[in-house]
């Protein structure tokens, strides 16, 4: 009689967000580099490469943010289009995937799934895609067709636009034949002949970002990775079970998506030097400045006569204020600044006190070892599949954890040696899409 096999250990999903298009990156810190030169891009590609991670991953933003009527200097400004910097990337780089926000609101399907095709080709079969949509009209100034969708019709737009993109190269057959489309819908009506052959992974993988009902349901119907965040390890656990419980409905299983929180590290020596250091980094991102701009973006009101080290405001929010521009607003801002106001009142703390406390990411701080224990617990306790790392620095912030954490991860067998595969679908470990015709 043979023993029974060994369960196969659960393997840890990472990627690397190139750091620079909020205020979570401390340009102040002298080691921080420029966030559009290639060298930058290439370093941290190379690193997250060197470390064996699934994905390089580039956010994108299409106006530049403005607070009170003026360009938010606190936010970066400027960032080149995120599938040239990939399509460069993709020379210097042999086997790390390439992931590119591109928004679903202000583009149209035959050029996005045309550019995508080509980044797959051009990099062996790395190329993703991080499918975002945009809220708002401000943004949609940039653009001819302008104008504001809004939630469920901006959720619509995207499944029809990534259904299209699907249709477009499922239009080549996999022995490289090409076939006429047509796709006639409420959002997009297109037909001709694609014009770039089917890519290596046939399509690129697709990634969503989205915590809310109707994203959680997108991500369940098309995407092959998920971006969120979560807390704590319970609040993670809800959350990839309710979205993996969708997945049969699509007819897909539990491995077909991917669930990766982005999430920040910081290491020290020590777990009580980690905690040193992490402190002192969100002092650095939460500025005097940094901590009114943040309360004036939940109260909708200019406060900047506000002691940042004083109590928080004895007004209510506006909820119809206009302060900020190129953000996502606040959905509750009297239960937001009720909240705030309850931790103020507990603990004692000022403004700048309580935004640091509020609007701090999800962050395992602690020694390499104790860190690599965190994240391990994470994968294996059913609260993600992985991690998109959100460093503080551009662009050594992730040479530490590959130094440090990376091995450790790889003794407890819980991450890679060596990569198995060439294209981002074999090291996520998704099929190849099933060609329709």
């Amino acid at each position: 009689m043979t023993a029974p096999r060994a369960r196969q250990r659960k393997q840890m999903h990472l990627a690397a967000h190139f750091p620079g298009v909020n205020s979570t990156t401390v340009w102040t810190d002298p080691r921080s580099g420029s966030q559009t030169a290639f060298p930058s891009f290439r370093h941290l590609a190379a690193t997250a490469e060197r470390g064996l991670f699934d994905f390089f991953f580039l956010a994108e933003g299409l106006r530049l943010r403005e607070h009170k009527g003026r360009i938010h200097d606190l936010d970066v400004v400027g960032r080149p289009e995120s599938i040239t910097v990939l399509s460069a990337l993709a020379a210097v780089t042999e086997r790390i995937g390439l992931a590119a926000t591109v928004n679903t609101t202000f583009n149209e399907p035959y050029e996005l799934a045309r550019r995508l095709a080509s980044l797959d080709h051009l990099s062996g079969g790395r190329a993703a895609w991080n499918a975002v949509t945009s809220s708002d009209a401000f943004t949609g100034e940039n653009f001819r067709r302008g104008g504001y969708l809004d939630r469920a019709e901006r959720y619509e737009r995207a499944a029809e636009f990534v259904a299209t993109a699907r249709e477009l190269w499922d239009s080549w057959t996999p022995e490289g034949v090409p076939r006429p489309f047509a796709h006639h819908g409420r959002h997009f009506s297109v037909s001709g002949t694609f014009d770039v052959a089917r890519s290596p992974q046939g399509h690129p993988v697709v990634i969503q970002a989205g915590d809310s009902g109707e994203g959680r349901e997108f991500a369940a119907s098309a995407a092959d990775v998920i971006f969120t965040r979560h807390g704590t390890l319970e609040a993670g656990q809800a959350f990839y079970a309710d979205v993996k419980r969708r997945l049969p409905a699509y007819g897909r299983q539990p491995g077909d998506l991917k669930i990766m929180p982005g999430v920040t590290l910081v290491l020290g020596d020590t777990d009580a030097e980690a905690q040193e250091k992490a402190a002192g980094i969100r002092k650095q991102q939460v500025s005097p400045q940094n901590a009114l701009l943040a309360l004036e973006q939940v109260w909708g009101r200019d406060l900047s006569g506000y002691d940042p080290d004083g109590p928080l405001p004895a007004i209510d929010p506006d909820p119809d204020g206009e302060v900020a521009q190129g953000r996502v607003r606040v959905a509750d801002p009297f239960a937001v600044a009720a909240r705030w106001r309850a931790l103020a009142e507990a603990k004692g703390l000022s403004i700048r006190q309580t935004v640091i406390e509020t609007t701090g990411r999800q962050s395992f701080i602690g020694t390499p070892a104790s860190v690599a224990a965190q994240l391990d617990e994470f994968v294996t306790a059913g609260a993600a599949d992985g991690f998109i790392l959100i460093p503080h620095l551009t662009p050594g912030g992730l040479d530490d954890f590959v130094d440090r954490v990376v091995p450790l991860l790889q003794e407890r067998g819980a991450f890679r040696t060596e990569y198995a595969g060439a294209t981002l679908r074999e090291h996520l470990g998704l099929p190849l899409p099933v060609w329709k015709p």
